[in-house]
């Protein structure tokens, strides 16, 4: 079976889902829409597919699923669309801003029996897959302790920042869905604090650039979080686990593996650049994951509610900032 793809949105995040389409066994990109016709072109000219509206693509017959790379205040609508006229959605995170909005659109879905996938890329990494898998054998006992850093070598564009929904939403989203994943448990409680460091026009904004992020389980099981929007040496991201029998532990990626010692010292390549070439593989991972998913039937690797309880850890790291206290997530959601 070829599952057949419409990507609604060309710009950056849409143009990496292209490539994972386009790129995956059990795959065929059909149709792009894009408002911007030159973007639509470029992925037109890029794999061969149709340029088509969104509202063609919920009617087209030739269409088994739509990945959504449109702005964020979209893919709720989108979601509850497309999950209407039975087909399947991958969607890019969030699902919304408003928790509120996110529970009304699981509701839709739940109710037309949707497939949707969210997609939380970072789980589909290769080497955060292995140490998973670690985990899971009981390579390092019972998880205590979980340490994540991610920190960008640079800020988004200004014009990005108040639609971007803030750091914690936009940012640290993705380390509250591996802190879950990697805890084995849901959080009860985050501490957060925020600083404006690197740009004060983020501050001017309204949004922060540095945050660190403590969570709690029930069990006492911790995860650690650190973020900045300015990491000078490159994409810097770093994952440790610390359990009652050992360690486990996932090291950035450089241009190559390459280190060169000499009478100067120790030198290595510099770090990925940035997510589209960190996370190519995972990108790939999750489109195939995807397509299992609804071929066989089975639920998806990342759901909507896995969407919702990250929006909402962040919505407790903003609380517990704004108030300078920690936070139950009882309070939240």
């Amino acid at each position: 079976m070829t599952l057949r793809f419409a990507i609604l949105g060309a710009g950056r995040i849409g143009q990496v889902h292209a490539r994972a389409v386009a790129g995956t066994p059990g795959a065929k990109l059909v149709a792009i829409a894009d408002p911007v016709a030159a973007a639509a072109e470029a992925v037109k000219a890029a794999y061969g597919c149709d340029i088509r509206t969104i509202d063609a693509i919920e009617a087209s017959a030739d269409i088994d699923a739509v990945v959504i790379c449109t702005p964020t205040d979209t893919h709720a609508e989108l979601i509850e669309r497309f999950t209407k006229v039975g087909k399947a959605v991958f969607c890019e995170k969030p699902v919304d801003l408003s928790l509120a909005r996110v529970k009304a659109c699981l509701a839709v879905v739940a109710a037309n029996k949707g497939k949707v996938m969210v997609g939380f890329n970072r789980r589909f990494d290769p080497d955060f897959m292995a140490l998973k898998a670690a985990i899971d054998a009981g390579s390092v006992g019972n998880v205590e302790m979980v340490t994540i850093t991610s920190r960008d070598p640079g800020a988004p564009p200004a014009d990005y920042i108040p639609r971007s929904g803030g750091i914690f939403r936009d940012m640290t989203i993705h380390d509250f869905d591996m802190a879950r994943w990697l805890l084995g448990e849901e959080v009860e409680t985050v501490q957060a604090a925020a600083s404006v460091l690197t740009d004060k026009k983020i501050g001017e904004l309204g949004d922060f650039d540095s945050v660190n992020v403590i969570l709690r389980t029930a069990s006492g099981k911790q995860a650690i979080i650190t973020n900045t929007r300015r990491a000078t040496y490159g994409y810097d991201q770093r994952i440790e686990v610390l359990g009652s029998n050992g360690m486990a532990y996932a090291e950035n990626q450089g241009e190559n593996r390459v280190v060169i010692a000499d009478k100067s010292g120790f030198r290595s390549a510099p770090l990925l650049n940035f997510f589209m070439s960190r996370y190519v593989a995972a990108y790939a991972n999750e489109i195939a994951a995807f397509i299992a998913a609804v071929e066989n039937g089975t639920d998806t690797p990342t759901t909507t509610h896995d969407g919702l309880m990250a929006l909402a850890l962040a919505e407790a790291a903003l609380k517990s900032v704004a108030e300078s206290r920690t936070v139950k997530l009882a309070e939240i959601i």
